[in-house]
């Protein structure tokens, strides 16, 4: 079961590769395709371009966005989860930029949500066409961070209600520890998931569209949960889709994340004091370049040969807000160099496909999300990149 939830999530070392993936490895095997790092509204708007060209391009042409390019299959399917957490990138975007055009694909991204929501208010986990569809928790609160975006941005009473479904349903479902069991994902390593803060975080933001429901008692509790699971230097056990003694900095990120955001809800000072210990843990793995290895064991220590690039995207995010909490220089030092070197990575000429888009990892062979340009890593890469320049005093538009 394990070995076909890696093949599934992290790739198949027996594939047969295509020129354009052969080309690619090649590409990488020669380093950093850019020596100095592009600029930052040039590839958040390549970033973009590709996640635009990813909701055309979806093979079940419904209006989310698709889950990845593969450079063995192309275009996959929908991917419920991601698209969730994509419309406030989308919605951000369109604002700073006034652009009309943007705002309708967030809608149909935010149309579809609502189309394929469950009658008792949450989501499938996996791609659309995956099975078994059940409802699932993680998926349910990515895709909860988008509807409570909607419900804000366009008050529409579909996106509205939706929002309140899906927040009663994870509220009403959480146990009285703190801890998520009923509605697993079938597509991770069974257990228990401390990263399933990122799900507390959709609570926390329909709790600010909608206060007085439950939705950020229900979510803290969560969070307090998770940190049961943190060891003295920071670490968190419980905290990886297949490889809990070596977590990637994916969920590391999901996992710090959504502590951060318990505090920037609460303001208690045991959240920001536990997000920190955590963060001053790995801050150590990043090298000078802004290379961290995709996988951390429990001492901090490097367990990949490769970097996860959505994981750096989203570690630098949350060094940059931790930056504006505690104005501590070497927050906003390193983040910086996260995501210098994730945007040496970003294709600005080549195949059109593969234009902006952010591999799953770097070389991209590597095990996470081998072979592919994942949504989810663009958004993270232009989160991280829009608020650095928000706190450098940058302009987009």
């Amino acid at each position: 079961m394990l070995n076909r939830l890696k093949s599934a999530l992290f790739g198949n070392s027996k594939t047969v590769l295509t020129k354009l993936a052969l080309a690619e490895q090649q590409i990488d095997q020669k380093g950093l395709p850019h020596s100095i790092p592009p600029g930052r509204t040039e590839t958040i708007k390549t970033a973009l371009a590709w996640l635009c060209a990813a909701q055309d391009h979806s093979a079940s042409a419904d209006g989310g966005v698709a889950r990845d390019y593969s450079l063995i299959k192309g275009w996959a399917t929908s991917y419920p989860e991601t698209t969730g957490y994509i419309i406030p990138s989308i919605i951000e975007l369109a604002k700073r930029s006034a652009n009309e055009e943007l705002h309708l694909r967030a809608r149909r991204m935010l149309d579809w949500c609502v189309a394929i929501q469950f009658p008792e208010g949450g989501f499938q986990g996996g791609k659309i066409d995956a099975t078994p569809k059940v409802p699932v928790t993680f998926n349910t609160g990515q895709i909860l961070l988008g509807l409570s975006a909607g419900a804000h941005e366009y008050a529409d009473p579909s996106y509205i209600q939706a929002m309140h479904k899906a927040a009663a349903w994870l509220r009403d479902d959480l146990e009285a520890d703190g801890c998520w069991r009923k509605h697993p994902t079938p597509f991770a390593a069974p257990g228990e998931k401390a990263y399933e803060t990122h799900v507390a975080w959709g609570l926390f933001e329909a709790e600010r569209v909608a206060p007085g429901n439950g939705s950020g008692e229900a979510g803290l509790r969560q969070v307090d949960w998770a940190l049961t699971k943190q060891a003295a230097n920071g670490w968190f056990a419980s905290n990886c889709l297949t490889n809990p003694n070596a977590p990637l900095t994916h969920t590391i990120g999901y996992v710090l994340r959504g502590v951060i955001e318990g505090y920037r809800l609460s303001q208690r000072p045991d959240l920001l004091a536990a997000a920190i210990k955590t963060t001053e843990g790995l801050l150590p793995a990043i090298e000078a370049d802004g290379r961290l290895p995709g996988r951390l064991d429990s001492n901090w220590k490097g367990a990949a040969n490769y970097v996860c690039l959505t994981g750096a995207a989203q570690i630098a995010h949350c060094l940059f807000l931790l930056y504006k909490e505690t104005n501590k220089q070497h927050y906003l030092d390193a983040g910086q160099k996260l995501t210098a070197y994730v945007r040496r990575t970003v294709r600005l000429d080549g195949p059109e496909n593969q234009l902006g888009g952010i591999k799953g990892s770097f070389p991209i062979n590597g095990d996470y999300g081998q072979w592919e340009y994942l949504n989810w890593a663009a958004k993270f890469f232009i989160d991280a990149n829009l608020i650095e320049m928000d706190i450098l005093g940058e302009h987009y538009a």
